[in-house]
């Protein structure tokens, strides 16, 4: 799916991976959604009871685990002010 929308929107596309682990999502988690998927009251959800697949090569990965809201926001507008100007 990556490679189709990199494939169709071409040079403007950007992935962004803001990387964190099962536990770190599920304890992020305030719908409680993650527990019931790991009750099997969701069926197919991304991580526990389907597959994801973290990007092979992303434009810039943001670990969200190890960095506080504010250090995450900063990497992506310097990402944003030097990719993108008008």
């Amino acid at each position: 799916d990556r490679y189709l929308a990199r494939k169709a929107v071409g040079a403007g596309f950007h992935e962004i991976y803001l990387s964190a682990d099962l536990a770190t999502c599920a304890a992020r988690d305030p719908k409680g959604l993650y527990k019931k998927a790991h009750n099997g009251e969701i069926p197919d959800f991304t991580g526990v009871s389907a597959p994801y697949e973290e990007p092979v090569r992303p434009d810039l990965t943001i670990d969200t685990e190890s960095l506080n809201v504010e250090n995450s926001i900063t990497l992506l507008m310097d990402y944003i002010e030097k990719r993108f100007r008008l």
